[in-house]
């Protein structure tokens, strides 16, 4: 059988990849190792590293941003307590933006930016730079190891000239605990300590209760016999600003019972004519309650059913309030109104941290 040309047949041990046989010295030519181990480069010394001056210039350089990042974060404070959040300025190329907002974003972005520029120019001009490589070790070092990195990193400390650059040092610790600093002061966001302003409403010894529906004066006739009314304190207006604040905590349910059915005495007194007023914000957190049983005189949450007897001092009868709700104390006065007698001797709504 004949061998076509470019077949096994004509493949002999010569024409087979392997080394070959360099004619020169007799030696073989071995493949290059493509993972062989460049080295490192040659070291070549930095201006600052043979020039004090060229160092100094570089030290006065990283302390000037380590200061400008103190100034920048005092900067941050004082338009954060001088500047009002409704002012609007212009700037361009942004446009219309709120002056408070463009200097706290500008401030803490430079106080930022001046501390890792600092630190960036330091390492690279006064820092050492040369390499020092080291081979993989096992997870837990040999006794020499651990002393030869102790003795690296006091090397590179000394070399680092942190403990000979005091004014770069100094700058460096001004400007890390001043930027903290803005960070304390947007809690003030977190909004004003409530005080003793969750103890008391708007409700004053002689206001009259003005039905929430006709925005007028109630008179006990207006209040039929198992009837529900809601009213709140004369004065407000929905469209200001600060409604929303004074109603959470001032909205009241006025409902007639028959003397006869007041179980609680003190709910009788505080009432007129079988007229009772309780708080309209429930307990639990603080929703409007608004759901009335005429029979038995209850009152429903719609959030989460905690339910309430009007009949015996507002007590929970049911789901997961903590307390009664508080009952305004109420009269007539000499021109035939419903008036209060003062506010609620309790807070109102759900309970919180400084409730005593």
């Amino acid at each position: 059988m004949s061998s076509h040309p470019g077949s096994h047949e004509d493949m002999s041990e010569e024409n087979l990849p392997s080394e070959r046989s360099d004619a020169h010295d007799g030696a073989v030519a071995v493949a290059e190792d493509p993972f062989a181990d460049p080295g490192l480069p040659p070291h070549h010394p930095r201006r600052q590293d043979i020039d004090e001056r060229a160092a100094r210039r570089s030290e006065r350089a990283v302390a000037f941003m380590f200061t400008l990042s103190m100034v920048a974060t005092l900067g941050f404070i004082a338009a954060y307590s001088l500047i009002p959040p409704s002012k609007i300025v212009y700037i361009f190329p942004f446009g219309h933006v709120s002056a408070l907002n463009f200097s706290l974003g500008w401030s803490l972005g430079v106080a930022l930016f001046c501390i890792g520029a600092g630190a960036v120019h330091w390492a690279r001009t006064l820092m050492s730079d040369v390499e020092m490589p080291q081979e993989r070790h096992p997870i837990e070092a040999e006794p020499e190891v651990k002393q030869k990195v102790l003795a690296d990193f006091r090397q590179g400390a000394s070399e680092s000239q942190f403990g000979r650059r005091k004014l770069i040092r100094n700058t460096m610790f001004g400007a890390l605990a001043m930027v903290p600093l803005s960070g304390v002061v947007l809690l003030r966001d977190l909004g004003p300590m409530p005080g003793t302003s969750l103890r008391h409403t708007a409700w004053r010894k002689g206001m009259q209760l003005i039905n929430v529906n006709t925005n007028l004066p109630l008179r006990p006739e207006d209040v039929g016999v198992g009837s529900l009314t809601f009213a709140q304190p004369p004065g407000l207006n929905d469209n200001s600003d600060d409604y929303d604040d004074i109603i959470a905590k001032a909205a009241l349910m006025i409902v007639r019972l028959k003397p006869e059915d007041i179980k609680d005495k003190r709910e009788a007194d505080w009432g007129h004519e079988g007229i009772v007023a309780f708080s309209k914000i429930c307990t639990h957190v603080g929703c409007p309650i608004s759901l009335y049983e005429q029979q038995t005189h209850h009152v429903l949450c719609p959030c989460h059913q905690s339910t309430f007897d009007l009949s015996d001092g507002g007590r929970v009868i049911f789901g997961p309030a903590g307390h009664a709700l508080p009952q305004l104390r109420i009269s007539v006065n000499d021109k035939g109104y419903l008036e209060a007698l003062g506010d609620f001797t309790e807070p109102v709504g759900p309970s919180f941290w400084e409730r005593g």
